[in-house]
């Protein structure tokens, strides 16, 4: 019983060993997909790089966000006011021009006044007749008059155009209050400010006029004082034609 058992071992070690290189060989060529390795260092690593580029992406898209609201922004700077009052503006100045243009007699023109004051409000001639002296009297009478009544016509005139520049100041006034840039607030001014142009030459008309006429009447008084003075003497000459005598009142 002994000997058999030993045989039995002997046979059974004799297999194993037989089997030992075979069962290696299997463990060596299995498959790498076979075995499944993570690893948490790599994995971490991965995530953050993720996390980074979505972080520049985020940041490029604001970037292009920052631009176009520039380019907006820009494109309302550069945006003309679709309103302009210019014409109107020259329509009221051409009217207070077309008043002073129109002054009677003594023109507003430095010519026109030298020679007026040298042939009518000069020094009076000693031989003009009594006929030429009423005559020139008359005529400055005549440019006192006309000088007054040209003063009040662009006086009338500049009040009319004060309802023209109410309307004018209350459009530009809104149109800077809604302007959607700054070339638009800086044109909505420029205007308004042509606006007050427009308004002080018609100041200066109304005042120039109104000097006009108190100059003439002026030189009217002037003039006619030394008219006066020339007559006074004709009357007094001798021989003139003049004979003092007496006179009697109530029949006395």
């Amino acid at each position: 019983m002994t000997s058999r058992g030993n045989c039995s071992r002997a046979v059974l070690l004799a297999a194993a060993l037989l089997t030992a290189p075979v069962a290696t060989s299997l463990m060596v060529t299995a498959p790498a997909q076979a075995f499944i390795v993570f690893d948490p260092s790599n994995y971490s690593q991965n995530v953050l790089t993720a996390a980074r580029s979505l972080q520049q992406i985020t940041n490029q898209i604001t970037s292009l966000q920052n631009q176009a609201q520039m380019l907006i922004n820009q494109a309302r700077n550069l945006a003309s006011l679709p309103f302009s009052s210019l014409q109107q503006l020259q329509q009221s100045v051409q009217r207070t021009q077309q008043l002073l243009s129109q002054a009677q007699n003594v023109a507003f023109d430095v010519q026109q006044i030298d020679e007026a004051f040298q042939h009518q409000y000069g020094s009076v001639s000693l031989s003009a007749s009594d006929q030429q002296l009423v005559t020139d009297a008359r005529s400055r009478w005549q440019n006192t008059v006309g000088g007054l009544q040209d003063a009040m016509r662009v006086q009338a005139g500049v009040v009319g155009n004060i309802d023209t520049n109410r309307t004018q100041m209350s459009a530009l006034v809104g149109a800077s209050q809604s302007a959607t840039g700054a070339l638009q607030a800086t044109q909505a001014g420029n205007q308004l400010l042509a606006l007050q142009a427009q308004q002080l030459a018609d100041l200066t008309a109304v005042v120039a006029a109104n000097g006009r006429a108190q100059a003439l009447s002026e030189a009217e008084r002037a003039a006619a004082a030394d008219q006066g003075r020339e007559q006074r003497r004709r009357f007094l000459t001798p021989g003139s034609g003049y004979q003092a005598g007496n006179a009697t009142m109530f029949n006395q």
